[in-house]
């Protein structure tokens, strides 16, 4: 369920919105304004805002603008009196999912429009968590959702280690977000007020990369003209996220080791010694237990950074993810190359099924604007995906490619109580396809 913010200076109008929501599960913040609003916004995450449009000290659309631009992954729908419709329109256009007319009568119609803004919001978490993409969209501390049982997992995992300062290993390959998951740890965390500070140990040489880390002396070395704070110094009180953990060098390692047992460093060329309050996260996408076997990484390290160690599982391993993340990247797609309503064919949402993902996310986004560019229409066929057939896939008493597509139709009518209009807007396809389908797998 999720944390819904309220804001009205109605106070009737606030109250029936939030009996209507809390009867639904969700926990419902109220305020009275939209400055209180901002401050309720940066006090705590929250998933939705629905918001009146005119009201004192700050309205809907200054409220909006704000809120959009700290959280950009905020969903918001607004409220609009009879006759002013208008600029409900125009808040939709500043980022708004939709609006909802006064007086509000029809407690089904509340209900629908904020199960369409999370469901979106969902797959927004996912789109942002296997793209990697970091626009701010941990700030608000989300707790991320899913339906995928192993992506349950990674955010029941996150959840729990959260509020805690036990050190964190996030695992995976690229592109599967790691740093995303680190900054919603940090965003859920006690720290959350404090900075969250980003190193990536494949970026710089072993020199430079001391020096990141501690900082350094004037004189320490060629070009140090002046003292320089690290990193370390700059996350004090926050989060310090060390990412790219596999390509740490042997002796960087060794003093990494004593900062984590002993929270002091001193900068490079220098004796003074400086405290590390900070809470550690670590990333990695090499298998470190190889590591270790072959001596490139130390022992003692691995067991001082994998305290709390969280796998990130890549796109292929959660296909009943593929059709509902590509349903909404072509939205997306559309809207870049100039065209709307771009549906994929059976052809195409088959091939896209059975492909390894080795890129993830951000592959799948490239892969679809590119057959979005060469379909001379709105349908985007396999011709146009031009993806490899897959090769030496394993047999399957149903086939591979129905039993993949079948998951992902019961997830998505899982996703929306059964509704199937819902449900073939979120797989991309027709209502009538959707319907031949349930037919033919038997599906109830």
């Amino acid at each position: 369920m999720a944390r819904i913010l309220v804001v009205d200076d109605e106070e009737g109008i606030r109250t029936f919105i939030a009996e209507v929501l809390e009867d639904e599960g969700h926990e419902v913040v109220m305020a009275a304004d939209g400055q209180a609003a901002l401050e309720a916004l940066g006090r705590r995450g929250f998933h939705l805002l629905i918001t009146d449009l005119k009201m004192p000290r700050l309205d809907g659309q200054a409220l909006l603008d704000k809120a959009k631009s700290a959280w950009p992954e905020l969903e918001v729908i607004v409220l609009t009196a009879h006759g002013t419709v208008e600029g409900a329109v125009q808040a939709m256009k500043r980022g708004a999912f939709d609006y909802l007319q006064k007086p509000l009568a029809n407690p089904a119609e509340l209900r629908l429009l904020v199960a369409r803004a999370l469901e979106r919001r969902g797959l927004s978490d996912r789109v942002a968590l296997f793209e990697g993409d970091q626009g701010g969209g941990a700030g608000a501390g989300p707790r991320l959702s899913f339906g995928d049982p192993a992506m349950q997992q990674v955010s029941q995992a996150i959840d729990k280690v959260a509020r805690t300062e036990a050190t964190v290993l996030l695992t995976g390959e690229s592109g599967t977000g790691k740093e995303v998951a680190a900054r919603v740890i940090h965003a859920r965390s006690l720290r959350a007020a404090g900075p969250f500070v980003a190193v990536n140990c494949a970026a710089l040489s072993s020199e430079l990369l001391a020096s990141e880390l501690f900082g350094h002396e004037r004189g320490a070395f060629t070009g140090a003209v002046q003292r320089r704070r690290g990193k370390l110094e700059l996350a004090e009180g926050g989060t310090f996220f060390l990412d790219e953990l596999g390509e740490l060098k042997p002796e960087l390692q060794a003093k990494l080791l004593r900062v984590l047992q002993d929270r002091t460093f001193e900068r490079v060329g220098g004796s003074e010694t400086l405290t590390a309050d900070v809470r550690w996260i670590a990333a990695t996408n090499r298998d470190l237990a190889q590591a270790m076997a072959r001596g490139e990484f130390r022992e003692d390290l691995y067991h001082r950074l994998a305290v709390f160690p969280i796998r990130l599982p890549p796109l292929r391993e959660r296909r009943s993810e593929i059709l509902p993340l590509a349903s909404l990247l072509l939205e997306r797609v559309g809207a870049s190359v100039g065209k709307v309503g771009l549906e994929l064919t059976d052809d195409a949402r088959r091939a896209l099924l059975t492909h390894a993902w080795p890129g993830n996310v951000r592959e799948l986004l490239n892969t679809l604007e590119r057959a979005a560019i060469l379909a001379d229409g709105r349908l985007l066929g396999a011709e146009h995906l031009g993806l490899p057939s897959p090769e030496g896939a394993p047999e399957d008493p149903e086939g591979t490619l129905i039993a993949a597509e079948k998951a992902a139709i019961i997830e998505a009518l899982a996703a929306v109580n059964g509704h199937r209009k819902r449900a073939a807007e979120r797989l991309g396809i027709g209502e009538r396809t959707l319907y031949e389908k349930l037919k033919a797998y038997g599906i109830r």
